[in-house]
């Protein structure tokens, strides 16, 4: 754990005011370690002419720290085509990397850890979606952000939890295939009319909760309310009090400031949020995702030091998944959104 030649003062001056961000959950022992991390990555961004996009599971001293532009993946792919650094370091999981590089074919994108993956990516394969259209001629397939650029490419559009059932009825057919998070798809077809024709992935971190988690947490600690992600098993969303992506489930707290709530999601969503409403009590559920957790300090500064790992799109495959990943913005933007 070697830091570049960086002052006390420095560090002190490339990292004032980013503590007081983050003072509630991170102790100051751990910003201690933390804070010449954080100091030379701000310093290398400017070398760079770089930024910092962070989805909302990366760890406080990252989200907080360092990141430039934070959001769930759909925030992530809308911010990502109006960047205008010649670098970007996506602190998340490869195929938020891709869809970055896809949208920016021009720009370097960097991941900290190339082996940032995903169990819903991993699920699914180009040469399964083009089966499953064989299986079923004519009807539109939507995917879940969290696919390779591989299958994108194959797809009508992509659609992320904030906006799937929105996406899904866009198409105007009585059926669509839904990829590959079959608990979101069963979500999107218990909130439409449209037939859903499911894929049988799942988010490793989401199915790990249970109806009994969330009795639990009510029983544990009365008046609490329990906000779900739609990657969870029908099941627990039924159980709970609102059902949203990451971005929907902050405006929740936001407008309703709960006295106390629980969100049936990764780990650190609720250190990030908590930091914003000091009003609101907010009962850990500890789930946490492995891969998100590849993303560190040190990684990030070692991948803006030596512009490491480039993330690559062939251009024929980049062209096509564009174009599915395109649509689905344009549908956000049709609705004001």
């Amino acid at each position: 754990m070697q830091h570049l030649q960086i002052t006390p003062e420095e560090i002190t001056m490339e990292t004032a005011g980013i503590y007081e961000r983050m003072r509630r959950v991170v102790p100051p022992f751990e910003w201690a370690v933390h804070a010449p991390f954080v100091a030379e990555i701000n310093r290398l961004k400017r070398q760079r002419n770089a930024v910092i996009l962070a989805h909302n599971y990366q760890t406080p001293e990252i989200f907080h720290g360092v990141a430039d532009i934070c959001g769930d993946s759909l925030a992530l792919a809308q911010k990502a085509v109006e960047v205008e650094a010649e670098t970007i370091v996506v602190c998340g999981v490869h195929f938020m990397a891709e869809t970055a590089k896809v949208l920016n074919p021009g720009r370097r994108v960097l991941i900290p850890d190339l082996q940032a993956g995903c169990s819903l990516a991993d699920s699914i394969t180009a040469n399964d979606v083009r089966r499953l259209k064989a299986e079923n001629p004519g009807v539109p397939v939507v995917t879940y952000v969290n696919t390779t650029a591989a299958v994108k490419a194959e797809v009508d559009i992509c659609c992320t939890s904030a906006n799937a059932v929105e996406i899904v009825e866009s198409l105007g057919s009585d059926r669509v295939i839904f990829l590959p998070d079959q608990f979101l798809g069963r979500w999107v077809a218990d909130n439409t009319d449209v037939e859903i024709i499911l894929w049988n992935g799942r988010c490793e971190v989401h199915e790990q909760f249970t109806v009994s988690d969330v009795q639990a947490y009510r029983l544990q600690f009365p008046g609490v309310t329990v906000i779900a992600h739609p990657e969870c098993d029908l099941s627990v969303l039924k159980e709970a009090d609102m059902v949203g992506s990451t971005s929907g489930m902050i405006r929740y707290v936001a407008d309703r400031r709960p006295e106390r709530v629980v969100m049936i999601t990764e780990c650190s969503m609720s250190d990030n949020v908590s930091t914003e409403f000091p009003d609101v009590e907010f009962v850990r559920s500890c789930t946490i995702c492995p891969h998100m957790k590849r993303i560190t300090l040190e990684n990030i500064r070692d991948s803006l030091l030596h512009l490491q790992h480039q993330v690559e799109v062939a251009e024929d495959v980049s062209e096509r998944a564009r174009l599915s990943v395109e649509r689905m913005l344009a549908v956000g933007r049709g609705q004001g959104k």
